[in-house]
């Protein structure tokens, strides 16, 4: 046995993607070009992914996987070791699709702890790129030649252009961790999605690949986001999801706020679900909320389950509505009746209520704050009678909690 807090081992970062993620990786990507294709009739040129360094060790990396096979691009493994030693291109005739162009926005962690596969990443980017093959069928180096040109029209050198125009690693700066979205909404510090989007883009325009190792490139890095047909985010457990933790907002939706402001339009969004290996899903981003809403957030069973823990439990249960609302600020993802149903399940219930105001009062005004700031920024419709309530609700906290300031003092 290893001495306890030394000497972790995890995973060996070299090895990913592992053969069986590799499979896993490619059923991700055939179901979100399969829905892609569904609901637009065509295919994604540009793709979106968030790659987190946790869900890649549990899952061996089935998402840096996916970034490969829409690339069009699969990890040759090293006989013995298993470690990836090379890459090479899949035939189009064997891929029978387009290459698709493929952007990853890493965490820090990420960055930190899997520099093999960013490295192999970028690799595969390069490779794609410099395939000769009809640039209609070509997705990576349609848009690398065009990029390249324009950067060539610039000034640059023919070889800087090309090399700035392939980058599709982007992240924090070396040192740096998070994507600044959750903070700015957390703060109020916000007007518009043009605010979310600038954020998003000075926190992760950092390129990684080659040489570059957290180049600052804003301009290209808004540029990937504007053409972003579709955004990914996957998940292999229910340990954590889009409503119980920030990250994930900040991250994706960061993602998708980025692109409603550049493009003007909504990218499709899909979460990949493969807690159940044997029956990988893709669901709209719109659509797993509503999941986690149902299951979790309002369900009956769950509020109780919460509640055997106290402050925290509450405090948690404030977070559900607080994520919830980001989302929505990010990706439109709330309607109406979710906002009421948050409002009658955690405000207004008597039972919730009472307990909320004996173990943790700051909660349940910050679940009434939410809310008031969802319908104050048009962001839902409320019912004359709910705002009415959460705003006695409100003053009643406040002269409380002031109450309990002036007793501590």
């Amino acid at each position: 046995l290893l001495p306890t807090g030394r000497n972790f081992y995890g995973i060996d970062p070299r090895a990913l993607p592992t053969p069986a993620a590799w499979k896993l990786g490619k059923e991700l990507g055939d179901q979100a070009i399969r829905r892609f294709i569904a609901e637009e009739g065509r295919y994604p040129e540009n793709v979106g992914i968030i790659l987190w360094s946790g869900a890649n060790m549990r899952s061996h990396g089935q998402c840096i996987a996916e970034f490969l096979y829409l690339l069009g691009i699969k990890p040759v493994w090293q006989s013995g070791s298993m470690r990836v030693c090379g890459l090479e291109p899949i035939p189009l005739a064997e891929l029978k699709r387009p290459r698709i162009d493929v952007t990853a926005r890493i965490s820090g962690l990420f960055r930190d702890t899997m520099p093999a596969p960013s490295e192999w990443l970028d690799k595969a980017v390069l490779l794609a790129g410099s395939l000769d093959e009809d640039v209609e069928q070509n997705y990576v180096r349609k848009h690398i030649l065009e990029d390249s040109a324009e950067l060539e029209k610039e000034g640059l050198p023919k070889e800087e252009a090309w090399r700035q125009a392939a980058f599709r690693i982007f992240g924090d700066e070396q040192g740096t961790y998070g994507a600044g979205v959750a903070a700015l909404l957390e703060a109020k510090n916000w007007e518009t999605v043009d605010d979310l989007a600038d954020v998003y883009v000075r926190w992760g325009a950092y390129a990684y690949g080659g040489k570059a190792k957290g180049q600052f490139l804003p301009q290209q890095f808004r540029k990937r986001l504007g053409s972003l047909d579709l955004t990914i985010k996957n998940e292999d457990n229910h340990e954590t999801n889009m409503l119980s933790s920030d990250d994930y907002n900040a991250y994706h939706g960061g993602m998708i706020a980025a692109v409603r402001s550049i493009s003007g339009k909504a990218p499709r969004s899909y979460c990949g679900d493969s807690t159940d290996r044997s029956r990988v899903a893709m669901y709209s981003v719109q659509e797993q909320t509503k999941r986690l809403f149902r299951s979790e957030a309002v369900n009956p069973k769950f509020i109780a389950g919460m509640m055997k823990h106290g402050y925290k439990g509450a405090a948690d249960l404030a977070n559900y509505v607080a994520h919830s609302f980001q989302w929505d600020a990010t990706s439109e993802v709330m309607e109406d009746w979710m906002y009421e149903k948050y409002a009658e399940k955690y405000a207004f219930d008597r039972k919730v209520q009472e307990w909320m105001k004996d173990v943790n009062p700051w909660a349940l005004h910050r679940i009434a704050e939410e809310l008031l700031e969802a319908q104050q920024r048009g962001m839902w419709n409320a019912k004359d009678e709910t705002l009415k309530e959460l705003r006695d609700l409100c003053l009643d906290l406040e002269g409380d909690l002031e109450e309990r300031a002036d007793y501590r003092d």
